[in-house]
């Protein structure tokens, strides 16, 4: 007899990953996220933090959602290490979340601050936003890393920032659009409805695939490919 395979669709909620360096807005993105989303689904949020659980608190502060539904992790050492190289506390509390709120919809994990090479495990999560902002330098998506050039998404963040730390948003985000290939960039800013729609709509399409049994998480790796100034 020919063996058969059959899709089916998952029984837990979408787990996607939010990651960057220091001070580019992750807490302040998944916030976003939460206002947008919370009317009609059901959501839960992870946050890391080395020695605090400073960004839970932020989010719970804003009233985003419900407080026992936003947890923290302590990770205690660099957050990578927390969601990529020992993702046993994060991934804990992720499965108590879902256990205690079976309708979960969404499930939002967000890395403490790192630098460039940060990425999530695929075990963790099933997708992953790496997000930059203009007032980090317009030269820093040129420069690369794992989670600039393969992350699911790349957010530019803060693009309303740009007139006042000389950076040219079109330029740069062109050049995170040639160190990706086809995916996806995004230039975000709480006062650009567009891009705010236009981030929404991603992570809906994401779950939509996840719901679908047709995501496959994709691993950006811990490093990134080198290239020389001259080879451009």
């Amino acid at each position: 007899m020919p063996e058969h395979t059959h899709t089916h669709a998952p029984s837990r909620p979408l787990r996607l990953g939010v990651c960057g360096p220091v001070g580019t807005g992750k807490s302040s993105l998944i916030a976003l996220l939460c206002r947008e989303l919370a009317g009609r689904l059901e959501l839960a949020v992870v946050t890391n933090d080395i020695y605090t659980d400073e960004d839970a608190r932020f989010l719970r502060s804003a009233g985003v959602l419900a407080p026992e539904r936003i947890r923290a992790v302590e990770t205690g050492a660099c957050p990578h290490t927390a969601i990529r190289d020992d993702i046993s506390a994060n991934l804990m509390t992720v499965e108590e979340l879902e256990e205690e709120y079976p309708a979960l919809d969404l499930v939002l994990l967000e890395s403490g601050g790192d630098n460039l090479t940060a990425t999530f495990s695929p075990a963790l999560v099933d997708a992953q936003v790496f997000v930059l902002d203009v007032a980090g330098g317009g030269d820093v998506a040129r420069k690369g890393g794992p989670g600039i050039e393969r992350a699911d998404l790349l957010v530019v963040n803060k693009t309303d920032l740009a007139p006042y730390v000389g950076v040219d948003v079109p330029r740069m985000l062109a050049d995170a659009a040639a160190a990706r290939g086809d995916r996806p960039v995004i230039g975000l800013s709480r006062t650009d409805r567009s891009s705010i729609d236009a981030l929404v709509a991603w992570v809906e399409e994401v779950r939509r695939s996840q719901a679908a049994g047709v995501l496959v998480p994709v691993d950006p790796g811990p490093m990134a490919r080198h290239v020389h100034a001259h080879e451009h």
